[in-house]
């Protein structure tokens, strides 16, 4: 099965509300499959997630949607997933920011959502697909194999949040959108021609549950409010206090509020989080060069790589790529940088490619830092 496939197939396609899953939904049908739209109800009270248009969890949302089935003609539902998204998605999240590392919500609705809880459940019903408005492509290789690849527009690719898909899921994978060179402004003039009204929609926003954008307010909610602890530079001397470790970052330098500056006065940097003793270090940009990674629960979309091999790696969403040697030993990926990088956190994901091709992903559990010559 290609996405240029001349048989008709019978495809779901998950419809947010937003004009790229409108558009895909649209294209597949005008291709000539038989299309099912399917609007995700992933809050248990949408009033509550974020309202106007940025969302994918409110009623607006599932309102665009339908009115967008409506115009394609195709038949459309509401799937309620919302339980499953809270344990799946938001509290893997929470614990995730709770051990001190740093989650990607994204990747794991992918894995958990929309290509597993949907996907099996459109396959029970007699799908031959899902369809997604992300960019990203699969073509069959030389083996007969799907295999992901990044968009054909870089400026767009989504492949990184796609990585987390096994052999089996993107066998029954359609993305639209993905082999098409278009600006996000001619998508949304598409959409217009089209007649559908989310042409003008703003894009939805990164962390679709968390309603006004302030991430460490939601955490701090869940985790039980703030909790002061002492912000500390890298010989363990005291700089000041924060209030909650759970809300840093690795990386992260804005909002440290340290009363003083560093003695050569440039900016300092999230170095560690331990939210065991609810304590943050903070140190120059210097200190943040990775040179290696190990990483656990990987997912191959395909066949496993065996013994060491040269790739290219890229460690957040809408980051760049970098050389890197990588080898699997009884399930933990060891991963090797070419040039030193900064800003690598456990609990993101490293997503490697041969190519365009995505050859896998897995979860960044330590890092080793580049020693840096004693200050004299």
């Amino acid at each position: 099965m290609t996405e240029t496939s001349q048989r008709p197939l019978r495809v779901l396609a998950a419809m947010s509300g937003g004009v790229d899953s409108a558009v895909a939904a649209a294209r597949a049908a005008e291709a000539g499959h038989d299309v099912t739209g399917v609007h995700l109800a992933l809050s248990a009270n949408p009033q509550s997630f974020r309202t106007g248009a940025r969302g994918c969890c409110t009623i607006e949302d599932s309102r665009d949607a339908r009115r967008a089935a409506d115009v394609i003609g195709i038949p459309f539902y509401v799937w309620d997933l919302a339980e499953r998204f809270r344990e799946d998605v938001v509290e893997d999240f929470v614990a995730e920011y709770e051990a001190g590392r740093t989650p990607n919500p994204c990747l794991r609705c992918n894995e958990k959502i929309k290509f597993a809880a949907l996907l099996d459940k459109a396959l029970a019903l007699g799908f031959d697909a899902v369809c997604t408005g992300h960019y990203a492509t699969v073509v069959t290789g030389a083996d007969g194999n799907r295999e992901l690849h990044r968009a054909s527009d870089m400026a767009k690719d989504q492949s990184y949040v796609l990585g987390v898909l096994d052999e089996r899921q993107l066998a029954h994978a359609m993305f639209p959108l993905g082999d098409t060179l278009t600006t996000k402004d001619e998508i949304r003039a598409e959409a217009e021609r089209r007649g559908l009204a989310v042409a003008k929609k703003p894009d939805s926003h990164d962390i679709c549950f968390i309603a006004d954008g302030d991430t460490q307010g939601f955490l701090a909610n869940r985790l039980g409010g703030t909790a002061e602890g002492d912000i500390l530079d890298e010989s363990g001397a005291k700089l000041g206090t924060h209030e909650g470790a759970f809300g840093f970052t690795i990386g992260q330098r804005k909002g440290l509020r340290i009363g003083h500056p560093a003695p050569d006065g440039k900016p300092r940097y999230v170095l560690d989080i331990s939210p065991v003793n609810n304590t943050v270090t903070v140190g120059p940009a210097e200190a943040l060069d990775v040179t290696a990674l190990t990483a656990i629960k990987p997912r191959w979309c395909g066949t496993p790589p065996s013994g060491p091999g040269t790739y290219t790696a890229q460690l957040r969403a809408h980051g760049g790529e970098t050389e890197v040697t990588a080898e699997l030993t009884e399930g933990t990926l060891h991963v090797a940088f070419t040039e030193p990088v900064r800003g690598v956190a456990p609990g993101q994901a490293v997503v490697l490619y041969d190519g365009t091709r995505v050859v896998g992903s897995a979860t960044i559990a330590t890092t080793v830092r580049r020693e840096r010559a004693a200050a004299g």
